[in-house]
């Protein structure tokens, strides 16, 4: 059975017609590739949060207390 995509709607502001249909094959290719984009950007937002507590983890400061340093 196939997977069911997302719905894409589309309101036609001439007519006022308003569509609702699944997205097609280049609609669905581009919208896996922005949700793999957004998950590998996630997954370094993530990383760097983990490198940063770890290092003021390993200094025996808070975030705030780092912050003074640098100011």
């Amino acid at each position: 059975m196939p997977t069911k995509r997302p719905m894409i709607t589309i309101h036609d502001q001439q007519t006022n017609e308003v569509i609702t249909r699944e997205m097609n094959e280049e609609e669905f290719a581009a919208f896996e590739l922005s949700v793999a984009k957004d998950a590998e950007e996630q997954a370094q937002i993530e990383q760097a949060n983990a490198a940063k507590a770890a290092l003021l983890a390993r200094l025996g400061i808070t975030a705030e207390e780092a912050a003074l340093l640098l100011a």
